[in-house]
């Protein structure tokens, strides 16, 4: 194997694993307080095809950027009206979203007939061409587009912020022990509800960054290929903590980058088999490494502010 094709798989690496530290970051903070948000795949659909959307018409990508996270917004918010205020099942709740959010994907993609053979502007480039064409470092950090960066520098802003602030106590302290949180004066359900409403942000950002992040388009049926399922187990895998859960999903998304490198080299293993790979790896790091996870104690159960 060519050195050119171990760069290019490095590149692609930081580049799909991007997605998926968003999606990552706004999940731990739901799951924290209690509140599985399975619909991450759909908002994660529905972001790829509003940036898309909003980059299209706008030719703007901060547009784009601020339709999605308002978008994920107030899906995030009809989550947690249906998981925390009406107490819904959270697993029905999310496998509802997620067939809505295909079904209505699909259908507004039909719709948009002009966007389907234009491929709209994508996250700039943010260092100069002779940073890129530095050996090695150039062609697999400089040659990033912002959203990389960021996506990379979030689950350490996630840490503190779930560590080291009142906030991010207040959140765990509600997936553990909502009761002495109430008993404390604060509000369980105001909590929840901010937590719930960021994984729908970031899962609709995270989605944004798919379409975004280089491709430029969108495609209707598959173009999340279960990716937010995926950073449900590294989330679990991770131990609910932000760095242990990004080196999961980088290593999903180093898996991800080697099949499609290996079906671009004309592998003579069959493209099924090699498309399972990333999807392999999970299920075995997560029958490897779940028992040592910490999970949060009132996790996917429903708050009953009667209850005390």
């Amino acid at each position: 194997m060519s050195y050119d094709i171990i760069f290019s798989w490095l590149q692609a690496t930081l580049r799909w694993s991007a997605p998926l530290l968003l999606v990552a970051v706004g999940e731990i903070f739901s799951e924290r307080s209690g509140i599985i948000n399975m619909g991450i795949e759909g908002i994660m659909l529905c972001g790829a095809l509003c940036g898309i959307a909003a980059s299209f018409y706008s030719q703007n990508i901060l547009v784009a950027v601020l339709a999605t996270i308002a978008l994920g917004a107030i899906m995030g918010l009809a989550v947690a009206y249906l998981t925390v205020s009406r107490r819904t099942n959270q697993v029905v709740t999310g496998l509802m979203v997620n067939m809505l959010a295909t079904g209505a994907t699909n259908l507004l993609f039909a719709m948009m007939s002009e966007t389907r053979s234009t491929r709209v502007g994508t996250f700039p480039i943010i260092f100069p061409q002779a940073m890129q064409k530095i050996p090695v470092l150039g062609e697999i950090f400089f040659c990033q587009p912002i959203s990389t960066w960021i996506a990379f520098i979030l689950p350490f802003i996630a840490a503190v912020v779930l560590y080291k602030t009142k906030w991010g106590l207040n959140v765990r302290a509600v997936g553990d022990h909502p009761q002495a949180v109430a008993t404390a004066g604060l509000s369980v359900i105001k909590i929840k509800y901010q937590a719930v409403i960021c994984s729908g942000i970031f899962a609709a950002l995270g989605g944004c960054v798919l379409t975004l992040g280089e491709v430029g388009y969108f495609a209707s049926g598959g173009m999340t290929g279960g990716r937010g399922f995926i950073v449900m187990a590294a989330v679990v895998v991770g131990g609910w903590d932000p760095l242990r859960t990004a080196i999961a999903c980088i290593i999903f998304g180093a898996a991800d980058a080697a099949q499609l490198r290996l079906q671009g080299m004309g592998s003579v293993i069959p493209y099924q088999f090699l498309q399972m790979l990333p999807y392999l790896i999970t299920v075995v790091a997560l029958t490897g490494m779940v028992k040592s996870s910490h999970v949060p104690k009132t996790w996917g159960a429903a708050y009953d502010p009667d209850s005390h």
